[in-house]
């Protein structure tokens, strides 16, 4: 399977929006709610939520993609936003001194990554996901 290369960084870009206002009024059913987003994207990348959106509504209105990408890396991108995103919520929704910051600094953490994929094309996840295979890969 292969994705729309705009598909990701759109749904970056609205990753990034979530992020901002979970930052700004700490509130941890936000990013449960992101969480929710990025598993439900692992599970079935071709029906997460910001990838419908873009796809019905986006898509049609810009054309056909002239550049793919393969689902792997993309999907184990979303995986690291889904635990991320999962830390910031139980920090968040824990509540008091320390549980608070950690969920702060998991959703910063997720913001910069979202952000980084939405402004300039680089998917820190993807390049991990990359490494990994590398590291893992027998040279033949």
């Amino acid at each position: 399977m292969q994705l729309d290369v705009r598909g990701p960084r759109f749904a970056a870009s609205v990753t990034s929006v979530v992020l901002v206002l979970v930052l700004i009024t700490g509130n941890g059913w936000l990013a449960l709610a992101q969480a929710v987003v990025f598993a439900v994207t692992v599970l079935r990348p071709g029906f997460g939520p910001y990838g419908l959106v873009f796809r019905y509504l986006i898509r049609p209105r810009i054309g056909p993609p002239r550049e793919f990408e393969p689902v792997a890396p993309f999907r184990f991108a979303q995986g690291v936003g889904f635990v991320f995103a999962a830390v910031a919520s139980v920090g968040l929704l824990a509540g008091g001194g320390g549980a608070t910051v950690v969920g702060l600094v998991a959703a910063g953490l997720a913001l910069v990554a979202a952000f980084l994929n939405a402004a300039f094309g680089l998917c820190l996840g993807c390049e991990a996901y990359l490494l990994l295979r590398r590291l893992t890969t027998r040279a033949a």
